[in-house]
Parts: C-alpha cells; structure tokens; sequence
C-alpha cells in the first residue's frame, strides 16, 4: 500500500499543508488505496512534505508523486483532457503553487505575530519546548529567506496580498458558474486549487486573503463541494468563518 508521509492532523483541515492535500486529494480522486503516516521535514527526502513510499521506492514533491502515480497505476484522473484543458490545468497549477502560495506563506510567517503564533502551535506544538523555539524560529527564518529569493518577498505587505488578490479574483473568474476547473469531473488542478484554499479558508490564520476568498462565492462553494465528495460533509458550515 502507498504510504503518505504528511504532517499530523490540525485545525480539521485535511492537512495544514496545500501540496499534503493536493496529494491525498489526487489518490482520493484516482481510488488508490494510501494510509498516512504523520511526520516531520527534516526526515523527508527533500526536506519538505508530502512524500510516498510505495514499492521500495521514496518519492518527493507533490509534482513528482503525481507523475509517479499516473505512470505506475495509470492516469484516471486527467487522461481524458484535450491539450489546451492540459495547458489551463498547469498553467493554474503554476499560478497557485508558484505565486498565490507566497502571499499564503506570508501570512502564516510574515510579520503577524498571532497568526505566526498560531502557525507555531500546529507544526512545532509536539517538539519539546527548547527544540521547538529554535526550530520554529530557524524555520520561519528559512521560510521568508526563501520567499525573498522567489521575488515574492521583496513587496510591501500590501503588494504581497495586492498579487495575491489578483490571482484569487483569476481562480474565480475562470471557473465561473463551474463546477470544476477544467471538464465536467475532478480533476489534478482541482486537487492543487483545493488544497491551497482550503488552508486559506478553514484555518485560524486571519489575512486579507481569507477575506477576500470568503466573498468569492463560486470558490468557497467549491471548496465544499471537493470536501464533502472526497472528504465527508463537513462538521459545521461555521468552520468556514
């Protein structure tokens, strides 16, 4: 069985990672059988999360395991897509994972110190008290250092969230009155979408992001619809507030 190594459960979102979710979307969505096994970075083959384990191999980077996975057990979740639905799926893809993904590390590493905080508790909470300052402190040195050097990080905080707006307001134009992003099923950039947004909407990390996204209607009802269909109807609609 492909095991999902991801972070451990917080906050009732599928996981506090997008590209966690992503991955544990897309097995859900091609009916590949996975268990999870929590776990942290630094024993992770690139350093980050997700990976798998599947048939004595490791593979990293949600990108990756994709590929592998529709190379080894065949792709039922995007053959179907003509190649201009396969130029939109990457180029969304792109667009949430490579520029929307950085104003969302902002506001969980940025200069908030409540959202910072809370982000803190959900990674770092289990460490030891020492081990987890140090290693939470050199983590969000690392996290806005990188950020910088993706040209992110070299806006105000108001640019930041500026370009971040914009890329939500694209995702809700393009999908429109859709239920789904590219043809008339789920599909890869579905899974990608969903789980940047759901750590936007459903987390307790406040930004003008979540604020933005909560009036973006056609988005969260998506968000619910990927929970709910891949997930189970959610606890409270209130989650979302």
């Amino acid at each position: 069985m492909i095991k999902l190594y991801q972070f451990a459960p917080a906050w009732g979102v599928p996981n506090l990672s997008p590209f966690c979710v992503k991955v544990e979307t897309y097995l859900k969505m091609a009916g590949l059988p996975y268990e999870i096994v929590p776990a942290i970075p630094p024993r992770a083959p690139k350093g980050q999360l997700p990976f798998i384990e599947d048939n004595g191999k490791r593979i990293a980077d949600s990108r990756f395991i994709i590929k592998y996975l529709k190379e080894s057990y065949g792709d039922s979740v995007d053959a179907h897509l003509l190649p201009e639905q396969r130029a939109v799926s990457n180029a969304m893809q792109r667009l949430t994972e490579n520029h929307l993904f950085w104003a969302f590390i902002f506001a969980r590493f940025g200069k908030r110190d409540g959202n910072w905080a809370e982000n803190k508790r959900a990674i770092f909470g289990g460490l030891p008290p020492v081990v987890r300052d140090l290693v939470a402190t050199y983590a969000r040195r690392q996290m806005l250092k990188e950020m910088r050097g993706h040209g992110m990080g070299r806006h105000t905080e108001e640019e930041i969230y500026s370009l971040g707006l914009q890329d939500l307001d694209a995702l809700s134009d393009y999908l429109g009155a859709n239920p789904w992003f590219v043809g008339r099923r789920p599909t890869t950039v579905d899974a990608s979408v969903f789980g940047l947004l759901a750590n936007i909407l459903w987390v307790p990390i406040e930004s003008p992001l979540k604020e933005h996204l909560r009036s973006l209607k056609n988005l969260t009802a998506f968000c619910e619809r990927v929970r709910e269909q891949y997930y189970g109807p959610s606890p409270t609609k209130s989650e979302a507030g």
